[in-house]
């Protein structure tokens, strides 16, 4: 069976699913499924350095083909990741494969390929990558009203099936009445290594004391992550003990912003910007802190979650992240109210509470080890996958 994964970027700076999809693949690809990638050469704001374009090529493991992103100064343009390439290579391959994993909705490359798909009568599954969720809805709403009903409802109904990561996702898209099959599946993990000796080496790292509380966020920076809620609540518990550090990047206006506020609530002298992590730091930073903590409007899975899990290490989530019934029914961490004072009592019961909060740790290493590995999750894609093509053969 060959089936292709088409995304608009496999950029690590769009985030989890981004990343998510080179592991998906791989895990697919052990259980004798021939898949591969399409994209584009998409950075955000510049455009990936060193990627051979229109040709195959093994990227983090996996055969993927880029194509170029048209690059022109209108942001929203850009954003759209439009690609001329891409769409005339489909056009002629599509039906080389048995089935497509389309990946996102409201851009270019996922809507030409399930347009494609469909004339040339080749099925097709979409993951909306919480595309379909109300908060992301809400973000330019009448642009994204107008392409639902336009394009994209049409193809979601064309497609055989829907792929949701998370119960809540499935249940919010719902409310739209998009009539096609769904199911869900989350993200897998790959389980980070056990990092030697991770408290110390990070308080050494950072210049801190060896008992110092270490808060830690990680992830895309945003406005959907919410990290001011986090940082407002952080500048009313002055009078405790703990260090935030925040890693990850984004638009430099926001990052300005961001520290701005941390100047702001008097926590400038005690957090820390480390920027965009991965590897080995990004290990120690898991492994090393003692919560951590995503505060988000909306999020439609949160990997970042599980990989803190998988550390040990208790989360503090809001409900808008989708895992956060799972962190909730576990007791595997915190899941306040987006609101600064329900953020700021649970960071007060974490505090006031370390042993309680290391069980929590422990319980959620579990969870993750038993539910989420993507060995797991890869045969129960590959289910649907044969489901899908049986049903049009």
């Amino acid at each position: 069976m060959k089936v292709l994964h088409v995304i608009p970027s496999v950029s690590r700076i769009r985030g989890g699913p981004s990343q998510a999809i080179f592991e998906m693949v791989k895990a697919i690809r052990k259980l004798g499924v021939e898949a591969s990638i399409v994209t584009t050469n998409d950075n955000g704001v510049f455009l990936l350095e060193g990627v051979p374009l229109n040709k195959k090529i093994l990227y983090e493991g996996v055969p993927t083909r880029f194509f170029s992103r048209f690059s022109p100064n209108i942001s929203a343009l850009r954003e759209f990741t439009f690609s001329s390439g891409l769409t005339k290579w489909l056009w002629h391959h599509v039906e080389e494969y048995d089935l497509l994993h389309v990946h996102a909705l409201f851009s270019y490359p996922s809507t030409a390929a399930m347009t494609i798909a469909e004339k040339r009568q080749v099925p097709y599954f979409v993951r909306p990558g919480g595309h379909l969720c109300r908060w992301a809805l809400q973000q330019s709403r009448s642009k994204k009203q107008c392409y639902l009903k336009m394009i994209a409802a049409r193809n979601i109904k064309k497609s055989s099936g829907i792929h949701f990561t998370t119960v809540q996702e499935d249940e919010e898209a719902k409310s739209l009445n998009i009539s096609s099959n769904s199911f869900v599946l989350p993200h897998g993990i790959c389980f980070s290594t056990a990092v030697d000796s991770a408290r110390e080496r990070l308080r050494q790292r950072l210049d801190l004391p060896k008992d110092e509380i270490i808060i830690l966020f990680m992830s895309r920076l945003h406005p959907k992550k919410g990290l001011e809620y986090l940082i407002s609540a952080l500048g009313r518990l002055l009078n405790r003990k703990f260090t935030l550090v925040i890693a990850g990047s984004g638009d430099p206006e926001y990052e300005f912003s961001i520290k701005s506020l941390l100047t702001e609530h008097r926590l400038d002298k005690r957090s820390y910007f480390l920027g965009f992590v991965e590897g080995q730091e990004k290990n120690v930073l898991l492994h090393g802190s003692d919560l951590f903590a995503l505060t988000s409007h909306s999020e439609n899975f949160g990997v970042v979650v599980l990989e803190a899990l998988s550390a040990g290490v208790p989360v503090l989530v809001t409900p808008g992240g989708a895992l956060s019934e799972v962190v909730s029914e576990q007791k595997i961490g915190y899941v306040p109210e987006l609101t600064v004072n329900s953020i700021k009592k649970a960071l007060s019961d974490f505090l006031d509470n370390p042993a309680a909060a290391r069980e929590k740790g422990v319980r959620g290493q579990k969870v993750v080890e038993e539910k989420y590995s993507w060995d797991t999750i890869a045969a129960r894609l590959v289910e649907h996958y044969r489901a899908a093509c049986s049903s049009v053969s």
